[in-house]
């Protein structure tokens, strides 16, 4: 059966250990193991060899996605579940985070990854035709899930095959103590982009592309190679106007480190001043539609250069125990428009 959406995501690969070191300098927080050149070359490099993994998502008219930030999940997943569990029921086209997903501990990991295999299935329950291909006079075979599949369109996917379509950057949070190699164990890549492609008309075949941008500033810094592949031209639209046969509409950003105080045009401490400018001017070339920002637990937004920022509050039950409009739901319609309204969540520690 057709179905309006159609979607995609990037593979889980194992996590991968480096030996370098930074330091974030907003709240002193040291960050081991893992620096961002290191992070930035092993997701670049993945990006390039698994492109296929980040194949487009189809969308047939108008489309809504979710962004949250600053989980800070621990061993208590309210929160993640009721954004997820928000997300599937909309039908929103997908879930993006905005860093400091987990604190770092592996039993936190181990929490975040449970909590996403468990929508993962709700989601590929509701957008998937379940098969079965046991033996169905075998009680055992009946309550294993390896024994089922999910049909899209000709083809029959196992459950891990299924692309759930939760988009993270990561955060400062995420790196210390090594926790780079846990929050890579479930997303890999820190430093990639997405395409969606929007048909205006499907009995003439036109269509038009909306993006999806994810930058890595975990570190305070978005270091030498990201900036340096940013200039080469990695991220630019052109490739994938060339690659797709369409042009681009909307481009939206998301990273983790804000840009500007909340309440204030004034510059942040995060950054090097030469990288918000350097960030400022390729966001306008980018010709960018809203940037999603986060790490401050305080929501602000701006507008400058025709370019809107959102730096969300914590959706954290520690930081933020009442129930509040934490997350942010983005409308796309047919003809290029964007709305953004708060969303509310209600679960309370």
């Amino acid at each position: 059966m057709m179905k309006k959406i159609k979607y995609t995501l990037f593979a889980v690969l194992a996590a991968t250990a480096f030996t370098s070191c930074d330091k974030v300098s907003p709240i002193g927080v040291l960050v081991s193991g893992t620096g961002v050149e290191d992070r930035v070359k092993m997701s670049h490099q993945y990006y390039e060899e698994h492109k296929i993994d980040y194949k487009f998502h189809l969308v047939l008219g108008d489309y809504t996605f979710l962004v949250g930030a600053d989980s800070h999940l621990t061993t208590d997943d309210g929160r993640m579940s009721e954004m997820l569990e928000i997300g599937i029921n909309n039908d929103d086209l997908f879930y993006a985070h905005l860093g400091d997903i987990a604190d770092t501990k592996a039993e936190y990991y181990i929490t975040l990854e449970n909590v996403i295999q468990r929508y993962k299935k709700i989601w590929a329950e509701k957008n998937y035709e379940k098969v079965f291909l046991g033996d169905e006079n075998d009680e055992y075979q009946v309550d294993d899930e390896d024994c089922y599949f999910y049909r899209y369109g000709d083809r029959l996917l196992s459950f891990d095959q299924i692309p759930f379509p939760f988009y993270p950057v990561v955060g400062n949070h995420d790196i210390t103590h090594n926790g780079w190699a846990l929050w890579s164990n479930i997303f890999h890549s820190s430093f990639y982009q997405i395409p969606i492609l929007v048909m205006t008309d499907v009995e003439k075949g036109e269509a038009v592309m909306d993006r999806l941008i994810f930058l890595d500033s975990a570190s305070g810094t978005l270091g030498r190679e990201q900036v340096r592949l940013i200039e080469e031209g990695v991220l630019d639209a052109q490739a994938l106007e060339k690659e797709y046969g369409v042009k681009t509409r909307n481009t939206f950003i998301f990273s983790h480190t804000n840009i500007f105080r909340p309440r204030s045009v004034e510059f942040a401490s995060t950054f090097p001043r030469e990288e918000m400018f350097f960030l400022l001017d390729r966001f306008a070339k980018w010709n960018a539609t809203i940037v999603f920002l986060g790490h401050v637990h305080k929501w602000d937004q701006q507008n400058v250069n025709g370019i809107e920022y959102l730096t969300l509050d914590s959706m954290c039950e520690d930081n933020n125990p009442e129930p509040g409009d934490y997350l942010v739901r983005v409308k796309c319609d047919i003809n290029g428009g964007v709305k953004w309204e708060k969303v509310h969540m209600n679960y309370k520690p």
